[in-house]
C-alpha cells in the first residue's frame, strides 16, 4: 500500500487547541469536556506544553512487560563516599 493510500484511509483526530489562561480560568469547564472524551493542546505564549486527553487514551510511553519481582524484594549494592558533598560542590565549581 502506497503512503499516499495510508494517508487517505487515516482517521485524524483534532485537538481543540487552548492557552494556558483558558485552562486556568475555566478548568471546570475543561475537565467537563475531558471526561465527555474531548482532548485538548495547552499552549503557553502560542506554543504547545502539554496535551490533555481522557484518561485510558494514553499516548505516551507504556510499560511493555510488568514487573518480574516486587520492589520490596530488589537487591541494593551500597555506595561508599570516598568524599564530603563539599568536596564534589567544589570539584564541580573547579575550586579543587
Amino acid at each position: 500500500m502506497a503512503p499516499l493510500e495510508v494517508l487517505q484511509r487515516a482517521t485524524f483526530v483534532a485537538m481543540k487547541t487552548i492557552n494556558q489562561r483558558t485552562l486556568r480560568n475555566d478548568n471546570a469547564a475543561v475537565i467537563r469536556d475531558v471526561e465527555g472524551g474531548e482532548s485538548f493542546v495547552v499552549t503557553r505564549r502560542g506554543v504547545p506544553v502539554a496535551t490533555l486527553q481522557p484518561h485510558g487514551r494514553h499516548s505516551g510511553p507504556r510499560v511493555a512487560r510488568p514487573a518480574t519481582r516486587r520492589f520490596e524484594d530488589a537487591t541494593f549494592t551500597l555506595v561508599k563516599r570516598t568524599m564530603t558533598v563539599q568536596d564534589v560542590l567544589d570539584d564541580l565549581r573547579g575550586e579543587r
